[in-house]
């Protein structure tokens, strides 16, 4: 029975032209060995599995070719190729830094290089995972790495360039490798799979290109296990169940359920995934990446950024449309708060289940923030409006061009909720009340243009004054009137909120000191220092969209002020704590003039 070799040592490249994902590097080599441009010292860094220790051997193997082509290839024919091939060539030494990093190791190395290279024009040191070595050790190799012997060629390899030495980086000429990109491996897969007569889907290649994560050794292991595990069929739901992955179209669906605002399948979904034995944390951040992968999907010049196989970006494609950039935005931000507060949470199931119910009812918010409340005008002059909607009354008044601008009053809002009568064809009038303030009402000038999208927080502020007299949008449900009460009311909702959260520190800042109203809906928070100032400042976002969307009014702004008005307290010195004492016990005086004593 022959012994099995795992594709990763099978299929590992042999020439330049075979190295996968790497062409920057491996056309800058062959360009310096056609022009015998080589360095005394390379170092190779980057991820693991990338072709580091793969390109190094190439090097090794065609700089002492003795028939090299005309492309910068060895011919792999020749006695020095076949010596390299067959692991016995005497001019190719490798050492791994990992088990020898001592000085010893490194000056028997140094003894080696002095020996020159037999019947061959190069002798090459690869030194991998050369971040292990030791500082004494480095700095035993350094005179040798900066002058070494005409025919002495040293290859670093490391997959952490930060922890070697500057000394040593500037003796090398270094060569970055990147990651390998996913359709680049999912096709060096295709094409073993070929050679190997398995079958396969292009998904399931793709999955295991997406799970390695840039690393094609990773690649070909989970490739060979996916080949025992399925019997030489390599198909995307052996491929999912081996590996453990969720499926795409358990994201495909959820997000078909949150868009319909179905909440009972959006969690049986979820307690299916749980029951099959994933963790809530990878559902939620698969989640949010099937989101980002649907924004991007939105615009063609984006669309290069989705790593996945065209039946699935056709999926990507279609969903997409479905859901507004808004709604993605606002479950991102979901999302990923929840993704930040599982771990810290007692109970985890409860978090996620709570992230979907949020997301389940974000186009019910979009619909009642963008949707007119008032009347709009029929085809045959009257007014028309849907029965199933209450009328808004607000109070108003003229300013100096005679245009309406809202107020802002103590008296609460009523709401008409009479339906329209319609009688055949003729739409009766709809009689609408103004209701009438117990206090002056307070005019408010146009100073912001309210956002009709309540995942989009910020407010635009009107810096031209001459524009406030025609500004169209604030004639709309974007500001409408409220009472200190009903924002206070509203503050002290949040503050619960974030305490069910289990964000202590903010909890002290809400309950602390209330917030005061600066101008008509803008107001102010004091607090003692700079951490609670920027902790209030990462949690404004969604406090702004609390309010905002509670208090129907997307102009209202909550600023933080650090109070900077501190007693520094001075400690009492040596002198002030012994009259302090003296007035309590006179005797320690005659004690201190008996003894001629005196303060340290």
């Amino acid at each position: 029975m022959d012994n099995f070799i795992v594709s990763a040592r099978k299929y590992r490249p042999a020439t330049f032209e075979t190295v996968v994902g790497q062409q920057h590097i491996t056309n800058t080599l062959k360009n310096a060995i056609k022009n015998n441009q080589l360095a005394q010292a390379f170092l190779f860094c980057g991820p693991r599995g990338v072709g580091k220790t793969t390109c190094a051997r190439i090097l090794a193997k065609t700089i002492n070719c003795t028939d090299l082509q005309p492309n910068g290839e060895a011919c792999g024919q020749c006695a020095s190729c076949k010596a390299f091939e067959n692991g016995n060539s005497f001019n190719v030494h490798e050492l791994d830094a990992a088990s020898n990093n001592s000085v010893d190791d490194i000056r028997s190395l140094i003894e080696q290089v002095r020996i020159p290279p037999q019947a061959a024009r190069y002798k090459v040191y690869i030194i991998d995972e050369v971040h292990m070595l030791s500082q004494a050790a480095f700095n035993a190799f350094l005179k040798t790495l900066e002058e070494p012997p005409h025919y002495a060629i040293f290859i670093l390899a490391t997959t952490e360039k930060h922890k070697i030495l500057p000394t040593i980086l500037s003796r090398c000429q270094i060569f970055d490798f990147n990651r390998i990109r996913v359709e680049d491996m999912a096709g060096h897969l295709a094409s073993i799979a070929v050679k190997e007569n398995i079958s396969y889907e292009p998904d399931g290649l793709h999955i295991i290109a997406q799970k390695a994560d840039g690393g094609l050794r990773d690649a070909l292991s989970m490739f060979d296990q996916i080949v025992s595990f399925s019997g030489a069929k390599v198909t995307y739901r052996s491929v999912i169940d081996n590996l453990n992955i969720l499926d795409y179209d358990y994201y495909f669906n959820i997000t078909d359920s949150l868009l319909q605002e179905d909440t009972a399948k959006v969690l049986l979904f979820f307690d299916e995934i749980l029951a099959r034995g994933f963790d809530g944390a990878h559902f939620i951040a698969g989640l949010n990446e099937h989101f980002r992968n649907l924004l991007v999907s939105k615009d063609q010049s984006t669309l290069k950024l989705l790593e996945v196989s065209e039946g699935i970006k056709n999926k990507y494609l279609q969903q997409s449309q479905a859901g507004s950039v808004s709604f993605l935005l606002s479950a991102m931000n979901i999302a990923n708060q929840c993704d930040i507060n599982y771990k810290l949470s007692k109970n985890q199931r409860l978090q996620v289940e709570l992230a979907l119910l949020k997301m389940c009812h974000l186009p019910s918010a979009f619909n009642i923030a963008t949707s007119p409340l008032a009347a709009t005008p029929a085809t045959d002059g009257a007014l028309k409006k849907k029965p199933d909607t209450p009328a808004v009354t607000a109070p108003v008044q003229q300013n100096k061009t005679g245009n309406e601008v809202p107020v802002l009053s103590d008296a609460p809002l009523t709401y008409s909720k009479t339906a329209p009568q319609f009688t055949g064809s003729q739409a009766l009038p709809v009689k609408e009340t103004v209701p009438v303030a117990e206090k002056p009402p307070i005019f408010i000038p146009k100073s912001g243009l309210g956002l009709s999208t309540p995942s989009l927080t910020g407010v635009v502020k009107a810096e031209d004054e001459a524009m406030e007299e025609e500004d169209p949008y604030l004639k709309g449900d974007d500001r409408e009137n409220f009472t200190m009460d009903d924002f206070l009311r509203c503050w002290s909702d949040f503050a619960a909120k974030v305490k069910a959260e289990g964000k202590k520190n903010l909890v002290t800042i809400f309950i602390a000191n209330a917030p005061r109203m600066i101008k008509p809906y803008e107001f102010e928070i004091v607090v003692g220092n700079k951490v609670q100032e920027n902790l209030f400042r990462d949690e404004r976002p969604q406090l702004h969209n609390y309010l905002r969307s509670t208090l129907k009014n997307y102009t209202i702004e909550v600023n933080v002020r650090v109070d900077e008005q501190e007693v520094i307290r001075k400690p009492y010195t040596a002198t002030e704590k012994f009259q302090y004492m003296a007035a309590r016990n006179p005797q320690l005086v005659d004690l201190r003039n008996r003894f001629n004593l005196d303060f340290d």
